[in-house]
């Protein structure tokens, strides 16, 4: 091979570096942006994050978050500001990850990706919603249940929660949750390349199951309530992508009649 051939097939590659390059820092900048925007706005994004907790201690004389660490709450709001910074500017980064890779694909893997790129943040927000608002009042309600007020001879247990540690488990189980929301998205291409397919998926239904609440039982609380609320989404969301499976199946048993048909 010549200098010249040599050359010649650098650039391709250096082109595509540069574009990464421009992809990340339009990705840095905007979650940079959002962050600030965030920040400014912690104080409101705490009250959202905490409200659910609120709630649940309605009425009850003396309760309240505590911080015991000068530096705490400080850097409390670092991370829910930059929790939140990411989900506002996900919508830039997923676009700017859609130009990167886009011109290499042909026209019929554009059509394909596209959906699974548009139902990603709307599954993952199905699975936040559901943590926010049916999970966290039932899993509060229940760490609350093991107070108690004491008598002759005993003394009283009281939550004194920290607010770093309380929301430290909000975002965990909002990020457990929404990226569990995921899967038929998983399932569903893994059938597109043939990695995966609806009946090995159903012959394998049983082993998804204790899968799935061992999956559950790490990722949340050592509380049944987060577990299984999280578990059996997951296996409804399993069946669905059974379907999913099927109906990639079926597209490409057309495809590849309309192929041999011409």
């Amino acid at each position: 091979m010549s200098e010249q051939d040599i050359e010649s097939s650098k650039m391709p590659l250096l082109e595509h570096l540069i574009e990464l390059r421009q992809r990340l820092v339009w990705s840095i900048g905007a979650l940079f942006v959002a962050f600030l925007v965030c920040y400014y706005f912690k104080e409101h994004i705490y009250g959202f994050l905490v409200q659910p907790y609120a709630d649940a201690v309605a009425g009850k004389e003396g309760k309240r978050l505590i911080y015991t660490a000068l530096h705490e709450a400080f850097f409390t709001y670092i991370k829910v500001s930059l929790f939140a910074a990411f989900f506002v500017s996900f919508p830039v980064i997923a676009s700017q990850l859609w130009m990167f890779v886009a011109p290499g694909l042909y026209k019929h893997e554009k059509k394909a990706f596209l959906p699974f790129l548009l139902v990603t943040p709307i599954l993952f927000l199905a699975g936040a919603s559901m943590v926010y608002y049916f999970i966290f009042p039932l899993a509060w309600q229940f760490f609350l249940s093991f107070e108690t007020m004491g008598g002759d001879g005993t003394l009283a247990i009281q939550l004194e929660a920290k607010v770093n540690e309380y929301l430290s488990l909000v975002m965990k189980l909002i990020l457990a949750f929404g990226i569990s929301f995921q899967l038929p998205v998983l399932l569903t291409l893994l059938a597109r390349v043939g990695l995966a397919t609806s009946q090995g998926l159903k012959e394998k239904r049983k082993y998804a199951v204790i899968g799935v609440f061992v999956v559950a039982a790490v990722l949340t609380p050592p509380d049944i309530i987060s577990q299984v609320g999280l578990a059996i989404p997951i296996l409804v969301l399993y069946e669905v992508s059974i379907y999913c499976a099927k109906v990639v199946e079926k597209k490409r048993e057309e495809r590849e009649a309309a192929d041999l048909a011409s």
